[in-house]
């Protein structure tokens, strides 16, 4: 089990601040992907990748990166500062 995480509008599309999920996925790409073919909101928070970011356990990460010994993945939208 992996403790998933939502912030902002990725959480506003999908509905939950967080969830555990049971994955199968190596890599945080594959765990998208599982994500994707739940429900059409799943979908719609991950359509456009490019425009995500991912941490795991709170450190940053690419979406390539394998999740063996992960305990939580968070999603959220790039930083922008001022």
């Amino acid at each position: 089990m992996i403790d998933v995480l939502y912030f902002a509008w990725v959480r506003e599309r999908i509905g939950l601040p967080k969830e555990r999920v049971e994955t199968g996925a190596a890599t945080v790409a594959e765990l998208v992907e599982e994500l994707k073919a739940r429900e059409e909101r799943y979908a719609m928070a991950f359509a456009d990748i490019a425009s995500l970011r991912v941490a795991l356990d709170q450190e940053l990460a690419e979406f390539d990166a394998p999740l063996a010994g992960v305990r939580e993945v968070a999603f959220f939208p790039p930083m922008t500062g001022g």
